[in-house]
């Protein structure tokens, strides 16, 4: 379910500086003793991750599965979804190893699944996959579409996750409550409504080329579910209870508000987005807060991202400097957080080099600190600039490099040489938290497996899961780089859309770049230096 239990929203630690993998150094320029490090060097296939990835999400479709759908050990589900309320809920996606249709994480996989694409684009058609990426997009869109029935009414939640617990069920055989809930005027979700108008932002300037009319909708649907939003302000959890014990809107919707100004400015170009993204930005703590964590509930660090991009790129924004430039020093704490370059607030760090934010889902963070990471590198390569942290300054090629160090740690490169990325590599997780993975499929087996029978006779096996979880991003090690793969084990063992999201645009950047690049690594003390 991700992670249910929250803590502050900045986290506090020193990061070691001594365990930099070789990974770490194939792209970049770093002074290093060499070592103790070369035998740990190792060549990942990202194109392969990359598929995988996408694959990961025909595995959490709900409803009518299409004709070309790959992922055969799931069939139909939740067909009925809306129809106690009149409104046809059908499609979607499940969040993570259950049956519940959370739209704020749900809402955050197609915002990051997007950004990827226009970011990685040719990068991504280039290993094959565009169209797999822009199938992706679309099934959330679609449904986001359906749920977005009025102006001002989004539906947000199907089922809840109290009762869908007691059961251990496939999507097929679900028993459970599957009642919809909604966010309107009366109940209002600033937070729900300005993610989806972000992900429905982002998403219409991917299908801008290839399907205008789409294109034309989605955007539609997202400048009325920011009106909405801006106009009924509220927390959805506030609104809408049930969630509030798996998703809660900690950060609460004055982050989200912001995000959908500013991928609406970016979708439409139009000043009235930037101008409430600039006049907002104190207020709403845009240029206020410092953050050292990327994820489903708080948004800042990539607002703050793009905000600084505008800065880099477009001297039409010249006149926005001021605040544009206060918007840059909150992404640059928590880039150089990340690389462990402030003074005082950095992330921590697992022994073996993985960052480390919390218990529960750390890869969330890892994944997207890796993309925001590798976004930045990019526009600061592109515009000849540095990042600027208060330990001194780095370069594109270092932060792209730890970027990749943190990608190679999930795909193998670790103290349990476990690939932390499903189906990927000769080791990784095999009892992964998952209903649908977990239980015989409906082809191998169409009898009806009830609410019960599925703890009593799946649930607690020791064997591995009888189908693989391609692609699915687990919650992964513990501060100590352990990882148990039990099923039980939910905190580690259970993956998320919004973890495997966030990587498709970094496979697809370093595929591109693992294909031109030849490192020359010297075993001595002198630099390590890499060609591009």
């Amino acid at each position: 379910m991700g992670e249910r239990e929250r803590e502050g929203e900045m986290k506090k630690g020193n990061v070691q500086k001594n365990n930099i993998r070789c990974s770490t150094l194939c792209i970049a320029s770093l002074s290093l003793i060499t070592i103790f490090i070369i035998p740990f060097c190792e060549s990942f296939n990202y194109g392969q991750a990359l598929s995988q990835s996408l694959l990961y999400f025909e595995s959490q479709r709900s409803g009518r599965l299409p004709y070309n759908q790959r992922v055969t050990w799931r069939h139909h589900s939740a067909l009925t979804d809306g129809l106690e309320q009149g409104v046809d809920l059908v499609g979607g996606y499940y969040d993570a190893g259950d049956n519940v249709k959370f739209g704020l994480p749900m809402a955050f996989t197609i915002t990051l699944l997007s950004w990827g694409a226009i970011e990685y684009g040719e990068q991504i058609a280039a290993a094959g996959e565009y169209a797999h990426a822009l199938e992706a997009i679309k099934w959330g869109t679609d449904y986001f579409i359906k749920a977005h029935t009025q102006p001002n009414v989004l539906w947000l939640e199907v089922g809840d996750g109290d009762t869908d617990h007691y059961c251990w069920q496939r999507p097929e055989d679900m028993t459970t409550s599957r009642r919809a809930y909604k966010v309107d005027a009366n109940n209002p979700g600033s937070d729900v409504a300005g993610e989806t108008a972000a992900a429905l932002a982002a998403a219409s300037i991917l299908f801008r080329r290839t399907n205008p009319h789409y294109s034309q909708l989605l955007l539609h649907h997202a400048q009325q579910l920011f009106e909405f939003g801006d106009k009924y302000k509220g927390k959805y959890d506030e609104s809408v209870g049930v969630a509030k014990g798996y998703y809660a809107s900690v950060s609460g919707y004055m982050d989200e508000l912001l995000w959908a100004a500013v991928w609406l400015y970016r979708a439409t170009q139009k000043e009235e987005y930037l101008t409430y993204f600039l006049d907002k930005a104190y207020d709403f703590g845009g240029t206020t807060w410092a953050m050292t964590e990327f994820s489903w509930d708080v948004k800042y660090a990539g607002l703050q991202a793009i905000a600084s991009m505008f800065l880099m790129e477009e001297k039409k924004h010249k006149k926005h400097e001021v605040i544009l430039k206060q918007y840059r020093s909150k992404a640059e704490h928590y880039l150089c957080a990340c690389l462990n370059l402030n003074s005082v607030t950095n992330v921590e760090r697992t022994p073996g080099g993985l960052l480390y934010v919390r218990q529960w889902n750390n890869m969330q963070y890892v994944a997207t600190a890796s993309f925001l990471l590798t976004v930045y590198s990019d526009h600061l390569l592109a515009t000849d600039q540095k990042l600027h942290c208060q330990k001194g300054e780095v370069g594109p090629h270092e932060m792209l490099a730890f970027a990749k160090s943190q990608v190679d740690y999930i795909l193998g490169s670790n103290p349990m040489a476990m690939s932390y990325l499903v189906g990927y590599g000769p080791k990784f997780p095999r009892r992964v938290h998952h209903r649908g993975a977990s239980i015989e499929s409906y082809g191998e087996n169409k009898g009806f497996i009830g609410c019960t029978q599925g703890y009593d006779n799946w649930y607690g096996r020791v064997e591995p899961n009888p189908n693989v979880l391609i692609g699915a991003l687990v919650g992964g090690p513990d501060i100590k780089d352990q990882f148990k793969d039990e099923r039980r084990n939910y905190v580690q063992t259970e993956a998320c859309t919004y973890n495997t999201a966030a990587l498709v645009g970094v496979f697809a950047r370093l595929h591109q770049s693992h294909a031109h690049a030849h490192a020359h690594v010297y075993y001595n003390e002198t630099p390590l230096v890499a060609s591009s």
